[in-house]
Formats: structure tokens, C-alpha cells, sequence
């Protein structure tokens, strides 16, 4: 049953598996695969679902501080409870990546709701720093 809730969808990015046809993936690979592709997704991108997406990218220029990774985790946070409804989100923590000052790591704490399997999913962000800033 629970496979059956998760369900399968094509791969993304889209691909050709060995026999050429479109590749799919399932089960937490699916979960995974729509995670990163609604963090991805600045609001406005589709024309067809201009709502759907993931806020975070309005901070692309914003300075890396404590603020700024508030209102990315927020982001990332409702972003997934609104367009991803398999998982329960348990957390979002944002840090700096010490050997860059342009990436922000998101680490994604979450629970499938069908198996109630906790998972967690790192995903980098990428910001254009401030003058003087690195």
C-alpha cells in the first residue's frame, strides 16, 4: 500500500532508461526527485502554475546573515507543506558553506508519510554576494 501512496512519475531531469523509453522512478527516489524540483522552481517560472515553486530564490542577492537564512528556511518550509503532501517536514536548518561565500546549504529533515521513514535531503543554494563580501 504504501508504495501504491508514493506512486511512480518520470525522472528528473528527464531521461531515456536502457531501452529507451522514458525513465521513471518511484518510491523515495520520486519523493526526492519533486523535493529538489520544487526548490528549483522560482514562482512565476511556469506559466501554467505560476504559483508553484519555492520562494527562496527572492534572497538570491540578499546578504548571507541570520535573517536571510531565516527567510530561506520559511521558504524552503512552506514551499514543501504546500506542493509536496507525502511528507511531514521535521526541519529545516540553513548554513554557509565555509569555503565559499556564495552557497547556502539546506538541510531538510522529513518523514514519508506512508512509511513514516525519516529521510533528510541536503540541497545547495546559490547567492551572488555583496561587493566586499568574498
Amino acid at each position: 500500500m504504501a508504495a501504491e501512496f508514493i506512486g511512480r512519475g518520470w525522472a528528473f531531469p528527464l531521461r531515456a532508461d536502457a531501452t529507451g523509453s522514458i525513465a521513471l522512478v518511484g518510491t523515495d527516489t520520486e519523493i526526492e526527485e519533486a523535493i529538489r524540483l520544487i526548490l528549483a522552481t522560482a514562482p512565476g517560472e511556469r506559466p501554467m502554475r505560476p504559483e508553484f515553486g519555492c520562494g527562496m530564490h527572492d534572497h538570491v542577492f540578499d546578504s548571507m546573515d541570520a535573517t536571510t537564512a531565516g527567510q530561506v528556511a520559511y521558504a524552503v518550509r512552506s514551499a514543501l507543506e504546500q506542493w509536496e503532501p507525502r511528507i511531514d517536514v521535521t526541519s529545516v536548518d540553513v548554513s554557509y558553506a565555509a569555503e565559499s561565500t556564495a552557497t547556502i546549504y539546506i538541510d531538510i529533515r522529513y518523514t514519508v508519510r506512508a512509511t513514516n521513514d525519516p529521510r533528510n535531503l541536503v540541497f545547495p543554494f546559490y547567492v551572488i554576494p555583496a561587493e566586499g563580501e568574498g
